[in-house]
């Protein structure tokens, strides 16, 4: 019986390795054919395809080792799919971080468009992770980390339009300023209770980033908006250090 189980472990495990490499390899064809889409109508540089190549493959291989480590047996499934959709859009966003050339106004509402779409899509997969009971702790932290990055690049791109400071990529920078805190206190590196204040704040931050690239959007209004989101989300995450805080010492309080 034991040999039966340990077969049928492993027959599971190689039906994983197969079908997820083919999801990487559709993923990397979504990202290429938006990657030379946007080169080609915005003439853009051929850095911008090599940047965008390379953070997928980054993606790919994290992917390939995280996803087998944690949910080994399981399918990478539905929702993984539209997370990993999700993955090529935002990558050709943050490609153009390093574009030296100023964009013209078209590619700042290409790159709306296209984190947008991502945005939208960041409901649909947890939908569908909820419809197809494929909740995993591995799909919550992919999608997470994308959300993380996404943002980081979006408040970069804002800073680079000249409207607002350097001060706004602190809005992009706040979680990754989190996670090497907690390597100094390890307070920080517990988990958190599930909160909708955190998910809304989240879109949030994205929306006015979104709004503060927006072409038609004056500087004293990115400006309002920029640090508007950035009070909010220094609340948000005081709210979760305390919480961390108070659960050191004592029972804490649910998080809302």
């Amino acid at each position: 019986m034991t040999t039966l189980r340990h077969n049928t472990s492993i027959r599971r495990v190689a039906t994983l390795d197969h079908r997820l490499p083919l999801d990487l390899t559709v993923g990397s064809i979504s990202l290429i054919t938006v990657a030379i889409t946007t080169t080609l109508v915005f003439n853009l540089s051929n850095t911008y395809l090599l940047l965008a190549g390379l953070q997928y493959i980054v993606l790919a291989t994290l992917v390939l080792r995280f996803f087998q480590r944690s949910e080994a047996g399981r399918k990478f499934g539905a929702a993984n799919r539209v997370t990993l959709t999700r993955s090529t859009l935002i990558f050709a966003v943050s490609a153009l971080l390093f574009e030296s050339s100023p964009f013209k106004n078209e590619v700042y509402w290409w790159t709306i468009t296209l984190s947008t779409i991502a945005l939208i899509l960041d409901g649909v997969d947890g939908m569908v992770a909820r419809r197809t009971h494929t909740n995993t702790t591995f799909g919550a932290r992919f999608d997470m980390e994308l959300d993380a990055f996404l943002m980081l690049a979006l408040s970069i791109l804002v800073w680079q339009t000249g409207k607002v400071g350097p001060w706004v990529i602190g809005i992009g920078a706040f979680r990754y300023v989190f996670v090497v805190a907690g390597w100094l206190w390890s307070p920080l590196t517990l988990e958190l209770p599930p909160s909708q204040r955190r998910k809304t704040v989240c879109v949030v931050e994205s929306i006015a980033l979104l709004v503060c690239l927006g072409p038609v959007i004056p500087t004293n209004i990115a400006v309002g908006v920029a640090a508007g989101a950035l009070l909010l989300l220094t609340y948000s995450f005081a709210i979760d250090v305390r919480w961390l805080m108070l659960r050191t010492s004592s029972s804490p309080p649910l998080a809302t």
